[in-house]
């Protein structure tokens, strides 16, 4: 079990890395975990947006972030907040 999220720990990890792991989160604190957190959701949005590229070529950026939205949020979710948009394929 991961002491910070509770979370089974990851079987690829040394259990000699798994607790420096722990050591830096635990130094982080709470801001810095946040931090943290909001650089992994924004590098996660930015390899989606990639795949979207490679996959369509010919969406424009506007298509692209509508195509990952949709992906984020699920079909019913993307409709009541654009439900004049096309659902573009992700």
């Amino acid at each position: 079990m991961n002491p910070v999220s509770g979370a089974a720990a990851v079987s690829d990890t040394s259990p000699e890395a798994r607790k420096v792991q722990i050591r830096i989160w635990r130094r982080l604190g709470p801001s810095g975990r946040v931090a943290l957190a909001a650089k992994m959701s924004e590098n996660v949005r930015s390899i989606a947006m990639d795949g979207v590229r490679r996959r369509h070529p010919e969406y424009s950026e506007e298509e692209v972030r509508h195509a990952v939205f949709r992906m984020m949020l699920g079909d019913d979710l993307y409709r009541q907040a654009w439900p004049d948009r096309p659902l573009l394929r992700p």
